[in-house]
């Protein structure tokens, strides 16, 4: 897992103080606040100007849905990894967030290291989703699979992943973080990473929502 100082942070939130918070409380931790933004149009523009490695978003912006500013720039750019920080806990905003990309979904209550700690495990690729929220997200996952898109006829055969690429893509579908991946298999979470890298670009999938929905739709994730 990257340090604090490597991690590029942007935050967006059309409230400043709170906004303000947050960059401060991030900047103090160790990471590299490249950006902030108040709006959704603002958010776009400067996401894509700045590059952060994560994006600390909320859901309620002015000008442009917090969920549309998610889909365009991981849209544009799959590596972005972004956890929304929100104050709404409903379900439909959760899921919402997760279908255009989200990472991970904290609420605001969370408390500073909280938010810290999710930053730095957003960064590695792990979902991170305040605790009730993440079965839900889970749940979800599965009952799209019980109505999976039909297979074009021209559609090429899946490629084949290795054996490991494999059983690391099963404990992704059943919900495990890389850490707890990695320490199943004993393994390193870079290596973790680097599995699951090979195996969205073997697949041409663009983030783990999609990967997950792969895994499930196959039945990987009660093998």
């Amino acid at each position: 897992m990257s340090e604090p100082h490597e991690i590029k942070v942007m935050v967006v939130d059309d409230h400043p103080m709170w906004r303000d918070a947050v960059a401060r409380d991030l900047a103090a931790a160790g990471f590299d606040v490249v950006a902030t933004a108040g709006d959704g149009p603002e958010a776009v523009r400067r996401a894509r100007a700045a590059a952060p490695h994560v994006l600390v978003l909320d859901l309620n912006l002015p000008g442009m849905p917090g969920v549309q500013v998610c889909r365009e720039l991981v849209g544009a750019n799959p590596a972005l990894r972004v956890l929304v920080l929100s104050a709404s806990g409903e379900h439909a905003d959760v899921l919402e967030a997760v279908k255009s990309g989200a990472t991970g979904y904290l609420l605001k209550s969370a408390g500073a290291q909280e938010l810290i700690d999710a930053v730095c495990r957003t960064a590695a690729g792990d979902p991170v989703f305040t605790p009730g929220l993440a079965g839900l997200v889970l749940g979800e996952y599965r009952r799209l699979a019980t109505h999976p898109v039909p297979a074009a006829p021209d559609e090429p055969k899946a490629p084949q992943l290795t054996d490991r690429e494999t059983e690391v893509l099963r404990l992704v579908a059943k919900g495990l973080s890389y850490k707890q991946i990695a320490e199943r298999l004993v393994i390193s979470h870079r290596t973790v990473q680097n599995h699951v890298q090979n195996t969205l670009g073997k697949l041409q999938l663009h983030n783990r929502v999609e990967l997950v929905r792969y895994a499930i739709e196959r039945g990987l994730d009660d093998a």
